[in-house]
């Protein structure tokens, strides 16, 4: 839409700059890529969350069920489930109490939640959240549509529950939206990223989300954001949370491993956006990440056939066309051969009649 487009174009001058030094050179002469992969990934599914928050079209209950048991027998050890925020700001997460409560958990997978605040905290803890995310912003602008609070602000309201969580044994995720640019704001300092991810690891968050919200993100802006961050905070409890709008996610995550990050977050299908960054496309696809850390040889336990046949259900749940491109690939290939197998089948019953004729 014209409102997306002019917000998007806020947030791409950083794109139309003059080339700037990447933070930390990904090759060197006595370097490739394959010295700088890890031998395993933590992948961390969003899709029942991030992936379905900005659908218009309401999924129902038993359906997000389904998507997320179903998830759950893929080899998956970490998928977000649910949000318990407003459900007049966020109306397809309605149903908080009855996804939550109605999931088959499957002992060594966690089933975290999305919370903006105290009420969402206790809400979610009297569903049965073992679990919670908070969030916050690197940029004053996206915090205010989205919390309508400050980011000093936010931090304070996390510090009234926070350290409640935490006696409690409920495990606390962090996520900062508009690590590299805001729709609002433009560019994001790699500073401010630092600060509040810094902020994040001081109140007990085992782990912190970077979030590329509108997907502008290369990987020189990246490794920018990356090279202030782990000046602050250990990399061990840093993960990638990267959009694809442009199609650079990927090359976001290889960048990222590169810093020695080892977590990131997609989305089945790559469905998904944000419903305060109007023209932000959906999370990187978990099957397109999976192919790639496969193809580098990098361990991940996750089944790719089985997320395709997923992201081919929720596609058609929420009406939409493929967005993942190693699943649309995958699909195809899948039915050419199908089509293949019914021809030879055809061929041999005409053969089969043919030599019968002959017979007689």
């Amino acid at each position: 839409s014209p409102a997306a487009s002019a917000m998007l174009s806020r947030a791409l001058p950083l794109l139309r700059c003059a080339p700037r030094p990447a933070a930390r050179p990904f090759f060197t002469k006595a370097s490739n890529v394959l010295d700088k992969v890890p031998q395993s990934v933590k992948i961390v599914e969003v899709g029942p969350r991030d992936g379905l928050q900005n659908e218009k079209k309401f999924v129902p209950t038993q359906k997000k069920v389904l998507l997320i048991d179903w998830l759950s027998k893929t080899g998956l050890t970490h998928i977000e489930s649910t949000a318990f925020v407003r459900p007049d700001r966020v109306p397809q997460m309605r149903d908080a109490v009855d996804v939550l409560g109605s999931i088959a958990q499957r002992p060594g997978v966690s089933y975290p939640v999305l919370v903006p605040n105290a009420q969402g905290y206790r809400d979610a803890v009297a569903a049965g959240a073992t679990e919670i995310a908070i969030f916050t912003s690197a940029s004053e602008g996206f915090e205010k549509r989205n919390k309508n609070c400050s980011v000093a602000k936010s931090i304070e309201d996390f510090q009234k529950f926070v350290p409640e969580a935490l006696s409690k044994g409920v495990k606390v995720r962090g996520y900062i939206s508009c690590v590299v640019a805001c729709p609002y704001d433009g560019e994001t300092a790699p500073a401010k990223v630092g600060e509040v991810a810094q902020q994040l690891s001081d109140l007990g968050c085992y782990e912190i989300s970077l979030g590329d919200t509108i997907g502008v993100g290369t990987a020189g802006s990246i490794s920018r954001m990356l090279e202030a961050v782990v000046a602050r905070v250990d990399c061990a409890k840093l993960a990638g949370h990267y959009h694809d709008t442009f199609g650079q996610a990927l090359a976001n995550i290889l960048t990222s491993m590169s810093f020695g990050v080892r977590t990131f977050d997609s989305s089945v299908g790559g469905l998904g956006g944000c419903p305060y960054a109007r023209g932000a496309t959906g999370n990187v696809a978990t099957e397109d990440v999976v192919y790639m850390l496969n193809g580098l040889g990098v361990h991940t336990g996750v089944d790719i056939d089985e997320l395709v046949n997923i992201a081919d259900y929720i596609w058609y749940e929420v009406g939409k066309k493929p967005m993942s491109r190693v699943g649309l690939a995958m699909l195809n290939t899948r039915r050419h051969l199908e089509q293949v197998d019914k021809a030879k089948s055809k061929a041999s019953e005409l053969k089969e009649l043919y030599n019968k004729e002959d017979e007689q």
